[in-house]
């Protein structure tokens, strides 16, 4: 069954953000890029254990998504060099405000959206549709009073790994692992701590295609989480999936015929399981 109301499900690959560590850091901007990202790194583990930059010294270089609507699938990319990180967060709210779609992510309240709002803190970026909590200039404007985007308990921003881990983080799931357990394709040869290894080898397009694979998974979840709730059947949601594989089936591209492939793969193992079982 298609959703009453478009759905958009996205995901964002981030580095850390080179020129605002200069800055902060008082580095020499004779540095390489990799110099100062393995300063930052090396004081990030002397100081908490770990490198993971802090969301603010993210910078965004890819922003995947999937528009579910009426009797379309559309998966695309707002990437780096193509687009400048301005251009991306500016687009990515833009199509906020046109469809008003429900927002669907993983993890997308613990980390891409607060990276999202401090990356166009930056840039200027104006999101109003997005920020409405029941006081703009909106014809349903109300409505936003008792389901908003920035509510962690709302759905009009469904955080799934969130919403299924009943809010505690200690009982969240990876999403790789969970995909792959549905009898989904996963991750391929990529996750998100190989993206800056990446990017300094000059592969920003093989990370804008880890993002789409990673964001049409979390369509896959989203689809059966709508199973759960009701708001389908399980012949409707088998003819969802089969309907996503279709779709990208005319999409002839390298990383989405390795991924027909893995999810073909990853489903003849459950259905085995299953008849183990039965």
């Amino acid at each position: 069954m298609i959703p009453h109301s478009p759905v958009l499900v996205f995901d964002i690959e981030t580095i850390p953000d080179v020129s605002g560590l200069r800055l902060l850091r008082g580095l020499d901007a004779t540095l390489a890029d990799a110099e100062v990202a393995e300063l930052a790194f090396q004081q990030r583990r002397a100081q908490i254990g770990h490198d993971f930059m802090p969301l603010h010294l993210q910078r965004i270089v890819s922003i995947s998504c999937v528009l579910r609507a009426r009797e379309t699938f559309k998966v695309w990319s707002l990437a780096a060099p193509a687009l400048s990180e301005a251009e991306m967060i500016q687009r990515f709210f833009d199509g906020i405000e046109k469809f008003t779609p429900q927002m669907v992510s993983w993890n997308g309240g613990g980390f891409d959206l607060p990276v999202l709002h401090y990356r166009g803190l930056m840039h200027g970026v104006s999101a109003p549709r997005y920020w409405d909590l029941g006081d703009g200039d909106y014809a349903d404007s109300r409505d936003f009073r008792w389901n908003n985007y920035i509510n962690r308990y709302h759905l009009r921003h469904l955080d799934l790994m969130d919403a299924l881990a009943l809010y505690q983080p200690r009982a969240s799931a990876p999403l790789d692992e969970l995909a792959k357990l549905m009898g989904f394709p996963g991750k391929l040869g990529m996750d998100g701590g190989k993206v800056w290894e990446a990017w300094l080898a000059g592969q920003a397009d093989g990370i804008r295609d880890y993002c789409e694979t990673d964001v049409v998974n979390t369509y896959l979840v989203f689809n059966r989480f709508r199973l759960m709730r009701g708001e389908q059947d399980k012949t409707e949601a088998l003819a969802e999936e089969a309907f996503v594989r279709a779709e990208l089936d005319k999409l002839d591209k390298p990383h989405w015929r390795e991924y027909l492939a893995a999810w073909g793969q990853k489903t003849e193992v459950r259905n085995q399981e299953s008849e183990g079982e039965a």
